[in-house]
């Protein structure tokens, strides 16, 4: 079978060509490297999935579309009628309603660019952490 002795010398030849391209990345296989029609093609891709994202709530009213917002509501409701939001398992329910609002701030997000932001320091984060530490204080008391 000469496909075991193909397969190497294939090897060898592609990292020798990459070698001598100058556009060789120790670690990376050809297989992971794009090639310029392949990059052209993905940031149009990308382009068009964050340009659909920003449609997604352009009809929906901001109290709806707003996390902060959102959870304001449901502060309100743990305040004035406590019993009620207590019965109806908010806690529970929170994330499934937060979801798919969480998910479209992250689709732009890559944590592996250098410039990345932190998970912490995202606005929608910061607001679900201060409604998670209300929530704490209030049980508290």
């Amino acid at each position: 079978d000469n496909s075991s002795e193909f397969i190497p010398k294939c090897r060898a030849c592609r990292r020798q060509a990459r070698e001598h391209s100058g556009d060789h990345h120790e670690g990376l296989s050809s297989d992971e490297e794009l090639t310029p029609t392949e990059e052209d093609e993905f940031q149009k891709s990308k382009d068009n999935v964050l340009e659909d994202s920003r449609k997604i709530f352009e009809d929906v009213h901001a109290d709806f579309c707003d996390i902060r917002k959102i959870l304001l509501k449901f502060q309100e409701w743990k305040e004035k009628f406590p019993d009620s939001y207590c019965d109806a398992y908010i806690s529970f329910c929170l994330p499934k309603l937060l979801n798919p609002l969480i998910r479209v701030h992250l689709i732009s997000w890559n944590p592996l660019e250098q410039n990345f932001t932190e998970l912490e320091e995202m606005p929608w984060f910061r607001a679900i952490e201060e409604f998670g530490d209300a929530e704490n204080i209030s049980e508290s008391k």
